[in-house]
């Protein structure tokens, strides 16, 4: 498909935005980094969320995408969208061939709501798109093997949501797990469908750097895990990273030194904090690792790579790691 200004519109890696700058918002902290912001909510109570659902989000490695808005987007006909996007997956296997909507197929779809995964009232609630496979020798019978899930979701999107025109959808990222084939089809029906776009999200230095600030301060339970970050040297003729690794109680107590007004986090902060680091690694091993490449971050809360590559690890600070993720996307997209 083409946008109206011509541009060809591919996926996943490669497209282009469809709708360039017509959903405009204020800069936020991966456009361009604010001086200060508040720090995400607290945890929500999840006294009314599916556990089950939740549970599947965590530990797993999610490619992360950012998608334009989704024209005529309806959360009532998630049941009839389970039935064309299976269809349209089998006539993608059969090299285009018509099949029947409705007809049992090897593929299970599976399109269902996330109600949870919001962070405000005004946010579209998550869309959880799944695919099973089953035995073509015994359909009915045989067990579902879950082969790959994509997600949609929009955390504390409000400052695009309420710019949106009529008849569009606001549901910014896109996260995915499973092979990037069905990643493609997937994403394809959703193109020629909604005429929305997708797009691959990487995460900058920068944006690496309030993260382990941001989830350092975060309070959990009984961990050992220890915050790790990597670095990637540059110009060097082979690839070659760092590993620096930090006990969360180390890293905890640097950032209570650092944070001067609970709730809230500066950039003059994040760069204090990160410097103390820089400084500490020098000391002991002569390394400046101001000169190198931030790629990855990793904590008890969540682990993120600059290839744009998330796990989240706690339940509860999952929809706080998703309005960041969420504004990056936006970022993307405006």
């Amino acid at each position: 498909m083409e946008s109206a200004d011509g541009a060809a519109r591919t996926l996943p890696s490669l497209g282009q935005l469809s709708r360039g700058r017509l959903f405009g918002r204020a800069h936020g902290l991966f456009g361009l980094s604010p001086s200060s912001r508040l720090l995400p909510p607290a945890p929500r109570s999840q006294e009314n969320t599916e556990p089950q659902k939740i549970a599947f989000l965590l530990r797993k490695q999610w490619t992360l995408y950012s998608v334009t808005p989704l024209y005529r987007f309806s959360p009532a006909c998630l049941r009839d969208y389970s039935r064309l996007l299976s269809a349209f997956i089998a006539a993608e296997k059969q090299k285009g061939l018509a099949v029947e909507v409705g007809v049992e197929l090897d593929i299970k779809v599976a399109v269902s709501s996330l109600p949870d995964l919001k962070g405000s009232e005004q946010d579209q609630a998550g869309i959880l798109v799944q695919l099973s496979l089953r035995s073509p020798a015994s359909r009915k019978n045989s067990e579902e093997k879950l082969v790959w899930s994509g997600w949609f979701c929009c955390v504390f999107g409000d400052d695009l949501s309420k710019n949106l025109p009529k008849d569009f959808t606001c549901l910014p990222l896109f996260l995915a797990n499973g092979a990037e084939s069905y990643t493609s089809i997937v994403g394809s029906w959703f193109q020629k469908t909604f005429d929305c776009c997708f797009r691959r999200l990487t995460i900058s230095p920068l944006s690496l750097s309030w993260m382990a600030a941001m989830w350092t301060g975060c309070k959990v339970d009984k961990t050992t895990s220890a915050m790790e970050l990597v670095f990637s040297v540059p110009c060097l003729p082979y690839p070659l990273d760092i590993s620096y690794a930090i006990h969360p109680e180390d890293a905890k107590a640097l950032w209570d030194t650092v944070q001067k007004t609970p709730g809230e986090i500066t950039q003059e902060e994040v760069d204090i904090f990160m410097d103390c680091l820089y400084s500490h690694f020098h000391r002991h091993f002569k390394i400046y690792l101001s000169a190198t490449k931030l790629v990855k971050v990793s904590t008890a809360i969540a682990s993120a790579h600059c290839d744009g590559i998330i796990k989240f690890l706690q339940s509860q600070y999952l929809t706080g790691v998703l309005m960041l993720l969420t504004e990056l996307a936006i970022s993307q997209i405006q």
